[in-house]
């Protein structure tokens, strides 16, 4: 348990995502997209790990990660394997590094077959064994739990996101749907991210 006091120094988190001049990722915190379905979520996505992998601007994006908090992981948990090599394959080519190679600071996994407990799990196992982990995508946040309307569900989550931010000092950015109807974000996992 940690003490909080008025008195004590804290330090500010480092900004590790900007878009322009406007910073919108801190690592020990979490963010989000949200649209309409095929409204280029995961392309936008992409763009921002591609910064994150090349250290250049890329579509406006660009990333200060420190030292030693480099690598990335980009988990998919609603596409088939064929479909992840795909955005595996256009975040490289455009963070311009060999796409003909693994890179030891990219790490993808497609979590599609697996049920949400599982999925969980191995996300779980995933940030806590991968040294130097800086950035965390979660395309697919709804895919994290059974029902996206289940307040103690995304409470869950959202506290696991929580905790993986603040335990691992990482920067983690997910996906969720926006209803149909209007342009809230979908269900009650919407609601409390």
């Amino acid at each position: 348990i940690r003490d909080s006091s008025i008195t004590k120094d804290y330090i500010k988190s480092p900004e590790v995502l900007m878009v322009g001049d406007s910073t919108f990722g801190t690592l020990g915190n979490f963010s989000v997209s949200i649209g309409k379905a095929k409204s280029k979520k995961t392309f936008n996505v992409s763009a921002m790990v591609a910064a994150a992998l090349s250290g250049k601007e890329v579509l406006n994006y660009t990333t200060d990660f420190p030292d030693g908090k480099n690598r990335i992981l980009y988990i998919d948990t609603e596409q088939s394997q064929n479909h992840c090599m795909i955005v595996m394959h256009r975040i490289m080519k455009l963070a311009e590094v060999p796409t003909n190679e693994d890179c030891d600071r990219f790490h993808f996994l497609a979590l599609r077959k697996f049920n949400p407990k599982e999925r969980l799990a191995i996300i779980d196992d995933a940030i806590s064994q991968i040294e130097g982990l800086g950035f965390v995508v979660i395309d697919g946040i709804r895919d994290l739990v059974y029902d996206i309307n289940s307040p103690s569900e995304a409470t869950c989550v959202i506290s696991k996101l929580m905790q993986w931010t603040d335990e691992y000092q990482i920067h983690l950015h997910t996906i969720l749907h926006q209803n149909k109807s209007d342009e809230n974000a979908r269900g009650h996992i919407g609601t409390e991210i």
